[in-house]
């Protein structure tokens, strides 16, 4: 049973602008959010909505192509590309998630010092040659929802009390993957344990998630386990703490359960935007003022925590072993 509890809205107006009473004022309700529940809203934040529109309605041109077509595109070695449905299954679910989903990446050539030194997930993207609109339209996206988190950052960094730009070079070539996710309608008769997504908590440091008007998605709230509905706010991004960050701030900040049940009776479209580090970056407690005897946890490369969580995740990683 959901909750009719709300999450917390944070305007981030004058934070890009470099406002300082802004980036305090974000700063401070951002951190009460991630200490109590990890998920937040986020308005005024910087991605034109004609950016969004343009990219939702490329997701959904997309995903109304047969499988065929776009099993031209399917997942490759990089986590580039389609995910077909029933491609991915959380930890501790019984069935894979009823969804699609089309990933892209950091674009780098084939020549890229990163990508010849055989870093993990690294590469061009898969672009379909029968929609060519969809190139410009996911990476306009992708570098605008960047500066969203690139903003975000600054203020969880001040929220957190350390320096403003505390993570900036550990972005120097970040992991963000940034997703077209597609929901089938659930049939009413669905079984229990069948979820569009079921519930998991991000691998990285912040996602940034822009949904349509359908609902679904499901915030499970600490202590009491009741599920609360992140009902879709218009213009609004809806972020959440990932794994990392939680590591990295020695669970002062929550990486919190999450699921998506399509319940709407028609098809739910979503864009998920994982926004995170460079592969190799360090994830030390101790870097942000931890006393190293009261560290929770040892120092972790990003990358290595990521892959590791896609490799458990993912179908298609399981048969390229």
């Amino acid at each position: 049973m959901s909750s009719t509890i709300h999450l917390p809205l944070i305007d981030m107006s004058g934070v890009r602008e470099g406002d300082k009473a802004s980036i305090r004022r974000a700063a401070d309700a951002i951190r009460t959010a991630c200490c109590d529940i990890g998920f937040f809203y986020i308005i005024n934040h910087g991605v034109p909505q004609a950016v969004i529109d343009r990219a939702m309605s490329a997701a959904g041109e997309f995903f109304a192509y047969p499988a065929e077509i776009k099993r031209q595109v399917a997942v490759n070695k990089r986590h580039r590309g389609w995910h077909a449905l029933g491609g991915a299954t959380m930890y501790e679910a019984t069935k894979p998630d009823h969804k699609e989903f089309f990933s892209i990446g950091l674009e780098l050539a084939e020549d890229d010092p990163s990508v010849l030194a055989g870093e993990a997930l690294r590469g061009p993207n898969q672009w379909p040659q029968y929609m060519p609109s969809l190139r410009e339209a996911l990476s306009d996206y992708y570098q605008e929802i960047a500066r969203a988190g690139a903003d975000l950052l600054r203020v969880v960094a001040v929220g957190l009390g350390i320096d403003e730009d505390f993570f900036t070079d550990k972005y120097t070539k970040p992991l963000q993957r940034t997703q077209m996710v597609y929901y089938p309608p659930q049939p009413p008769q669905a079984e229990a344990d069948q979820f569009g997504v079921a519930p998991h908590t991000d691998y990285g440091c912040i996602t940034l998630l822009y949904q349509d008007n359908s609902g679904g998605l499901q915030v499970r709230e600490l202590g009491s386990n009741r599920w609360i509905d992140a009902t879709p706010i218009p213009g609004s991004l809806v972020v959440n703490v990932g794994d990392l960050l939680a590591r990295w701030s020695n669970d002062r900040f929550r990486s919190t359960l999450h699921r998506v049940i399509n319940t709407s009776g028609h098809e739910r479209y979503s864009i998920a935007t994982f926004y995170d580090l460079t592969y190799g970056a360090t994830v030390d407690p101790c870097d942000l003022g931890i006393d190293p005897a009261l560290s929770l946890y040892p120092p972790v490369a990003a990358g290595d925590y990521i892959l590791k969580r896609i490799d458990d995740s993912m179908a298609y990683r399981k048969k390229q072993a």
